[in-house]
């Protein structure tokens, strides 16, 4: 039985671009018949948002694509969760930063930006800020489409 790959993807509040990208993650996973092979899940590197539920418009662009994503709400990082995940995959240089206070220099070579699974590297775009949440989905939509390729030889 191969062992099961474990994928944290981070922001920096876990109500936006994290869950976007954990459920994306989640549905192609699905769809490929590989649920078992994979452990999924987000957080984030500030406090702020602790405790509440995925922002609504990535509730609803979720939601049109056939994706829930009802029960989630935010939480942090801890330093356990490096020894606990495979994978570790910042929206942003900005997250990367943060990640700091939790895993170090990343001395197991963990952390990663989402956009190097693309064939577009950088950062996904905050829509927090820019209120544009269809770049943001069109964005996680293609690296995690790399991402589950690399991971999978697809």
């Amino acid at each position: 039985m191969k062992p099961i790959t474990k994928i944290l993807f981070i922001c920096y509040g876990n109500i936006c671009r994290s869950p976007m990208a954990e459920f994306v993650m989640k549905h192609k996973v699905r769809q490929a018949g590989l649920e078992d092979a994979f452990e999924i899940a987000s957080a984030a590197t500030s406090t702020e948002e602790i405790g509440n539920p995925v922002y609504p418009p990535v509730r609803d662009l979720l939601s049109a694509h056939g994706i829930s994503c009802k029960g989630k709400t935010a939480r942090q990082i801890t330093k356990a969760d490096y020894d606990y995940y495979d994978y570790i995959i910042a929206m942003d240089n900005m997250n990367l930063n943060h990640l700091r206070r939790f895993v170090g220099d990343d001395p197991q070579g963990k952390v990663h930006l989402l956009r190097s699974f693309s064939a577009h590297p950088g950062e996904i775009a905050d829509p927090w800020f820019t209120r544009d949440f269809q770049i943001t989905w069109d964005q996680v939509d293609e690296s995690c489409d790399g991402l589950l390729a690399q991971l999978t030889n697809l």
